[in-house]
Order: structure tokens, then sequence, then C-alpha cells
């Protein structure tokens, strides 16, 4: 009975090593971004990384997808990586794939926390996330055929990989797109500086007559009271810009509120933005 277990085993091993070896080349053929070409046998596929093994052997090596311009498969399919991606404004004009490519960009947005900015100094990072929100909200129901990365997605996947404001700088905007997985990044910024004051007052003067039995004034008084209200106006303006994940800037526009207000809002000018980026879709 051992001696026929052998066999199989021996016979599958010889068997796995000749369709590795076999001249009528049915192998997987890796074909790297420096024009490395590695021959073998692929044995697992991750969102980021490939596993194989060489022929004959047994060690298994893993490559990252972002080294790797093409793979052909042992039965003839071709699987390309790093395809160039259509500017989105052209993309508008025909009808949107939803197939995504091998490292699964294709149509995927993020939308970074926004950075504000009061009287030109570093203002409360909850106004940034919750203009991150808000763009979400107004996005999501004017983005046909794209997928929008929900805010809480986002930041935990910029946490995870250390990406803070402060060390964002450090990396490009394709190595953010590598870590959310998205072919677009959205980047904001509020800037809100206090301007005029505006006030009004109010008066009112009261005059009491006393009397005495005989109906002669006996005393009389008077009384003035003023209010006065004042409120603090705002300038604010939002600037929008939206990168691709081969670094290209595809739109960078501001806008500043017509009208100062007194609660800071940046609704306005952001929902403007919005419509005149080409992720936009009525």
């Amino acid at each position: 009975m051992k001696k026929i277990l052998l066999f199989v085993f021996t016979t599958i091993f010889a068997l796995n090593t000749f369709a590795q070896n076999s001249p009528n080349g049915k192998q997987d053929i890796i074909q790297k971004t420096n024009g490395e070409e590695l021959k073998g046998k692929l044995t697992r596929i991750n969102e980021n990384e490939v596993s194989f093994i060489y022929p004959g052997e047994t060690v298994e090596y893993t490559i990252k997808k972002s080294d790797i311009s093409k793979i052909i498969h042992s039965s003839g399919r071709v699987e390309v990586f790093g395809q160039p991606s259509l500017p989105a404004a052209a993309r508008q004009k025909d009808q949107v794939s939803m197939s995504a490519t091998p490292v699964d960009h294709h149509n995927k947005i993020a939308i970074l926390p926004f950075t504000f900015i009061m009287d030109n100094l570093p203002g409360a990072e909850q106004i940034g996330y919750k203009a991150q929100e808000d763009t979400y909200t107004f996005l999501s129901k004017h983005s046909a055929g794209y997928t929008i990365l929900d805010p809480r997605t986002t930041n935990a996947k910029l946490l995870q990989a250390g990406l803070t404001r402060d060390k964002m700088m450090g990396f490009t905007m394709k190595d953010i797109c590598d870590v959310l997985g998205v072919e677009y990044v959205i980047d904001g910024t509020i800037l809100q500086n206090k301007g005029y004051q505006t006030s009004t007052s109010t008066g009112s003067a009261d005059t009491k007559v006393k009397r005495d039995e005989e109906e002669k004034v006996k005393k009389v008084s008077n009384t003035n009271t003023s209010y006065t209200n004042s409120a603090q106006r705002y300038e604010v303006s939002v600037s929008l810009h939206i990168y691709m994940d081969n670094n290209a800037s595809i739109y960078n526009q501001s806008h500043k509120a017509f009208l100062t207000n007194t609660d800071g809002s940046y609704n306005s000018p952001l929902e403007y933005l919005l419509k005149r980026s080409p992720l936009y879709r009525k």
C-alpha cells in the first residue's frame, strides 16, 4: 500500500514539473514594468500582490502589482495592469464601464477631510470632517457610474496607513490613491475670515404722570430704554482640487460666497464648485 501511495505522489509531482517545464509554453508569464519577464506558475493573486513559483521549485515568491505591467496566463488570457485611464471630462461623454481595472481603482472616488483655515490660522478639524461628509452626501446624488468611498472608510484607511493631515505632504496623490484604492481624490480647503460687524439699536420712552385726589398733576416721571444687537459677518471661500491616480490634476478651482453671512456657511460655494467639476452628473 505504501509503495502504491509513493508511486502516486511521485507521478503527480513529475506531471506537475513536466507541465511547468513543457515546451508548449503552458506557463504563466509575468512581465514587469522594468522589462523583466518571469515564467512559472501563479499560486495566488490578492489586492496588492501576486505570488508564484519557478518551474521545478517549491519556494513561493511575491511581487507587488505596482511592479507588474502584464500577466499572460497559461490559459492564454492576458491581464494588463496599470492601464491608463481616460480623462474624466471625456468619460462623461461615453457610457461608463463598471468593470474595474486589475488594481481596482477604476471609477472610484475618495474625498479627503477638508482643511479649514480661519483668519489665516488652522481651524477646527471637525469643520473639515463636516465638509467631507457634506461633499459625499451631495456628490453621491450626482455621480452616476462612479463609486464613492464613504468618509468613515476613507478616514480609517488613511489612519491605518499613518496618513495624517500633517504627513500627507510627504506623499504624492498617486500614493494616496493606492492607499485608498481609488482613481480620483478630492481635496478641499475652506477659508473663513471675519468681516465687518453689524449692529442695530432700538429704544423706547415711557412717561408716567401721577395725580392727586383733585386730579392735579403731582409727579411726572420719564423712562428711556434702549437695546443694541450686534452680529459678526464672515467672508467664506472654498477651494477644490481633484487628482487622478497618475498624479494628474484634472480640476482646481476656488469660489467665494457671494454674500457675507453670520454663521460662516460654506455650502453655497462648495456646491457651486462640485456642480462644475468633471465628476458631477445631473
